[in-house]
């Protein structure tokens, strides 16, 4: 015997449709939407690897000096930093500019990169950070004993000498062939060395060499000592202004009176000298959340005013020689983005890469998270109220004068027993329980019929 079936109004098939779909359509969008946050998320690639190397210089210039004032900053945003020594400029723009070196940023010194080998936009610049004087020292008796008539002020008074520029792979030997071919020196004029340093300064100290050239910061602790030595002199560009109107990539700066010590009046008079400038230089493809840790680092390092620089000069967007970072330049312009204000750098990083994506999601979420709740309950709730149609057809059925009672009963017991096995949340037994209670109704009903037509 088959069971009676349901009375349906005109719209009951498609709106058991929709129920039925609902949940369904509600998963298959909120798949979609998870799918699409996570192709964003792959291709903007909203969080960066958690360590970065930076290539420092020698281990007793300026440079590492700066790198070491960068680690604590950097840590405190749980990157891990990694200092790797070189030779100087020359070496770190080749190791930013080689894949497989693993370098993500460098200190360069301004005028290194002069020759123009395609590869320039490999590496951006994040600004200057410092100006690195060409530090010229010489010993004192030697100075007064070669220019007895003249004061020592011009590189064209240096030949024959013996001077020390450094490693190859650091910028100051290039800078001086630069300078020493501006004033008419040949190669074969000058006897120069490339030992490190230390050992420089050493021989410089005992005789061996007659003058050590060092482009470097004004706090590299090499600089420092010489400046403060006994008998060491220091070397005046006098023609400081037409150098740097000659290279772009040099300025014209003084080192006051006193500046190295007021007490001994160290240096007893002005000096002119020449200067290069320093940059944080970067991979280009480096990840734009680290690039504005860097800048934010700098702007903590390099923000004090110092011997050849006034407070807040540096770090500077202008540079000369690589491209600027546009990651950079939008920091310089618009300065920190004012969620890192409020929130930790990480989630303000995320939001700030994935904002175009997250607020489009925003604008789909907002409303589905209002449909959904009324789906969900509407769902549940047709558990319950879809048997009506069936207690319905069975009322219906009851009245008509040739009712099949015993078909009747036995359509009741079923529909009792499938509500039996109804599963719904606490919240939703009362209409169960009152579903219950209208089959006990029209079951009695029946059994008033059957009594009656006794």
């Amino acid at each position: 015997m088959e069971p009676i079936a349901p009375i349906r109004s005109r719209h009951g098939r498609w709106w058991d449709t929709v129920v039925g779909a609902g949940p369904l359509v509600v998963g298959l969008l909120i798949a979609f939407v998870g799918l699409g946050l996570y192709v964003a998320y792959r291709v903007l690639d909203p969080t960066p690897d958690k360590r970065i190397v930076i290539a420092t210089g020698p281990e007793e210039g300026a440079y590492i000096e700066f790198a070491k004032r960068y680690q604590p900053l950097l840590r405190a945003h749980g990157l891990v930093v990694e200092l790797r020594t070189t030779q100087g400029s020359s070496e770190n723009l080749a190791l930013l500019r080689d894949p497989r070196s693993g370098v993500d940023a460098a200190f360069v010194q301004g005028g290194v990169d002069t020759v123009d080998t395609g590869e320039h936009r490999m590496v951006a610049s994040l600004g200057s950070v410092a100006y690195e004087p060409v530090w010229l020292f010489c010993r004192e008796a030697d100075a007064r004993e070669r220019r007895e008539k003249a004061p020592l002020n011009n590189l064209s008074q240096l030949a024959g000498w013996r001077i020390n520029t450094g490693p190859s792979g650091g910028g100051a030997g290039l800078l001086f062939r630069q300078l020493a071919q501006a004033n008419q020196l040949e190669a074969t004029q000058l006897q120069l060395g490339e030992k490190p340093a230390v050992h420089a300064v050493v021989d410089l100290l005992q005789g061996r060499t007659d003058a050590v050239l060092m482009v470097a910061a004004a706090d590299a602790p090499l600089v420092q000592y010489l400046l403060r030595a006994h008998g060491i002199r220091l070397f005046e560009f006098a023609q400081s202004e037409a150098y740097a109107r000659r290279f772009p990539f040099l300025r014209a700066l003084t080192l006051p009176r006193g500046i190295v010590d007021l007490a001994a009046d160290k240096p007893p008079q002005d000096v002119r000298l020449v200067a290069a400038t320093a940059s944080l230089v970067v991979r280009e493809d480096l990840h734009p959340a680290l690039v504005q840790l860097l800048v934010q680092a700098a702007q903590q390092v390099h923000g004090d005013a110092g011997w050849f620089s006034r407070a807040g000069e540096f770090p500077s967007p202008s540079v000369s020689d690589l491209p600027l970072s546009p990651e950079a330049a939008r920091l310089y312009r618009d300065g920190v983005p004012w969620l890192q204000r409020y929130l930790p750098f990480w989630l303000a990083n995320f939001i700030d890469r994935m904002w175009f994506v997250l607020l489009p999601l925003a604008a789909v979420m907002i409303p589905l998270s209002r449909i959904l709740p009324p789906l969900v309950e509407l769902r549940v709730r047709s558990r319950v109220f879809r048997w009506y149609a069936h207690l319905r057809a069975v009322e219906e059925a009851l009245e008509r004068p040739a009712a099949a009672l015993d078909r009747l009963r036995t359509e009741i017991e079923r529909i009792d027993g499938q509500v039996e096995r109804i599963g719904v949340p606490l919240s939703y037994t009362h209409e169960l329980y009152e579903l219950r209670s209208h089959i006990e109704l029209v079951r009695k009903r029946i059994l008033d019929r059957a009594t009656d037509g006794r």
